[in-house]
């Protein structure tokens, strides 16, 4: 007799790979992967770790490239019930010993590539017990294994008592763009429910399911879709969407570069016939378009259907732009969330300014000082109520900041300051901690970035507040000019004035070679204070 299933998300996966198995649920270069084949390898690989002592509450980290085995390494690790976490494959030794010793790791898989930097890290990792390496060759590192010598693992006596619980948790580091990462405590069912959708995204009518079998005839009628996040994996917008598309047994396909290149994602799209891409904002949907003016016909995205956004805005311009060059069918969403609140659904551009506008729910409230709700024309900080993560791993303080209980409910405070109209819809303006305060305005980064990407002159830019003896702060931008054209700075400035508030232009201009993103696409304001504090310095 089959056991009952829960919201393990281990189970989740079980039940898609049940309900198609033979459907092909990951793609990438010249792999392709079922359900049913997936399955089995994360069933091998979790008999494995629990044979070397792996269980529950052991942090798992992935170091990982995108690839079918960072997704089975995320589930096997769930399967025994340890805690899956992910590690910015970017990350040099200084940075990685931050993590491993923040995250107390007891198992580490990573890609073949960053085996040296694994290496210079391990010192700050004294409770790793395992550590497995994925890609051809053997490891070098002593005592790992490879990736494929852990899924030969053939008895699977030992998962017979091993059965996952809803309240089994995933950790989910944040980007680090504003300080240092921290790891989000996310329990399986919340997880589930507050980042996934709860099984409804593609049957909105029907809602979440009521218990995880119900998840099976979701899958049976819904739409077969094969989706591609842009981002990679490590990315919690990116790993969040992938599982929402296998959770609806839908194919995954999968970037099989490590850095973002606009042509070969198109390469991608028309080779695999991607129905839905989604991307980070801007600094992925430019290059696209670019290459699409540069290269006209070169792609088949006649089966495209769903452009997707999601962690960074993607500016009205650029997407009026897009559509020249997809079909006349294409739907272009616009979603919002945050490590801590999960993700909180689609949302419609603003016209009251502000970047996005979210129909009024009973989850999403908007706080003030967090301490209250703010009432119809307030301003404050967006936050989730309902399925919110468990805190920050080993941080009760900035859990307490984070997460706070206001009437009797708890809430995630995203840190995306936001309004409450008066039909009590949310317009979020973007992160509050970013925002400048210019002479006693309040001017936010994203609305100013989205004017200056509407320049033929620049590729990207991020903008940020630098100290002022008269105004406070002022407001400065560093852009990367496009190659072989003439930048100016003035003209920019003169193309804020044409769409912005006088106070909201740019004082200073910065231009540098390349505007540096996480692999993501977000923007990092900390390096960009940086070089624009160096900047301003020389010119004094």
């Amino acid at each position: 007799m089959k056991a009952e299933r829960n919201y393990s998300l281990a189970d989740l996966f079980a039940i898609a790979a049940e309900t198609v198995p033979d459907r092909i649920a990951v793609m990438i270069g010249d792999e392709s992967h079922t359900f049913r084949s997936m399955a089995a390898r994360i069933e091998r690989l979790a008999a494995w770790l629990h044979a070397q002592g792996i269980g529950e509450g052991d942090v798992v980290g992935l170091q990982m490239y995108n690839s079918a085995e960072y997704l089975e390494t995320f589930l096997a690790a769930c399967r025994v019930r340890a805690v899956p976490a992910n590690f910015n494959y970017r990350y040099v030794a200084d940075e990685l010993r931050y993590l491993y010793s923040n995250s107390r790791i007891k198992a580490l898989f990573y890609s073949e590539d960053l085996e040296s930097a694994v290496a210079e890290a391990l010192d700050a990792a004294p409770e790793l017990k395992v550590k497995v390496r994925s890609g051809a060759g053997r490891p070098t590192v002593k005592g790992a294994v490879s990736f494929t010598d852990a899924i030969s693992m053939t008895d699977l006596s030992g998962l017979r008592n091993v059965r996952g619980q809803d309240t089994d948790i995933s950790l989910l580091y944040t980007g680090g763009t504003t300080g240092k990462p921290k790891g989000v405590m996310w329990p399986h069912k919340e997880f589930f429910f507050g980042c996934l959708g709860g099984g409804g995204y593609f049957l909105p009518t029907e809602g979440p399911v009521k218990n995880p079998e119900e998840l099976a005839d979701r899958i049976l009628k819904g739409p077969v879709i094969r989706f591609m996040p842009v981002a990679p994996l490590m990315h919690g917008a990116a790993h969040w969407a992938t599982m929402v598309a296998l959770y609806a047994g839908h194919t995954v396909v999968l970037n099989d570069q490590t850095h973002f290149n606009a042509e070969h994602v198109l390469d991608l799209v028309a080779r695999h016939q991607v129905n839905s891409l989604t991307v980070v904002g801007d600094a992925m949907a430019l290059p696209i378009l670019d290459a699409l003016r540069a290269h006209r016909g070169r792609w088949d995205l006649s089966r495209l259907a769903i452009f997707g956004n999601g962690g960074a805005v993607l500016s009205g311009h650029v997407m009026d732009a897009l559509k020249e060059f997809f079909p006349p069918h294409i739907y272009f969403s616009n979603g919002i969330g945050s490590s801590e609140g999960g993700q909180f659904g689609m949302g419609a551009r603003s016209t009251d300014g502000g970047m996005l506008k979210i129909a009024a729910r009973p989850d999403l409230a908007v706080l003030v000082d967090g301490k209250r709700l703010a009432t119809p024309g307030e301003t404050g900080i967006l936050a989730r109520g309902g399925m919110v993560p468990l805190g920050y791993f080993g941080d009760p303080a900035k859990t307490a900041e984070t997460f706070v209980t206001i009437d009797g409910r708890r809430y995630a405070i995203t840190g995306d300051a936001a309004k409450v109209g008066e039909d009590g819809a949310i317009v979020v303006f973007g992160r509050g901690s970013n925002c400048i305060n210019t002479g006693g305005e309040k001017v936010f980064p994203e609305e100013v970035e989205e004017v200056l990407r509407m320049s033929p002159e620049i590729s990207d830019a991020v903008v940020v507040g630098m100290p002022d003896p008269r105004w406070g702060q002022k407001v400065v931008a560093v852009v990367s000019p496009r190659p072989g054209v003439s930048f100016d700075a003035k003209s920019l400035r003169e193309l804020c004035r044409q769409h912005l508030a006088g106070y909201k232009v740019p004082k200073d201009v910065i231009p540098v070679a390349e505007v540096f993103r996480s692999a993501a696409g977000k923007a990092n304001y900390v390096w960009a204070k940086t070089v624009a504090e160096a900047a301003l310095a020389d010119a004094q």
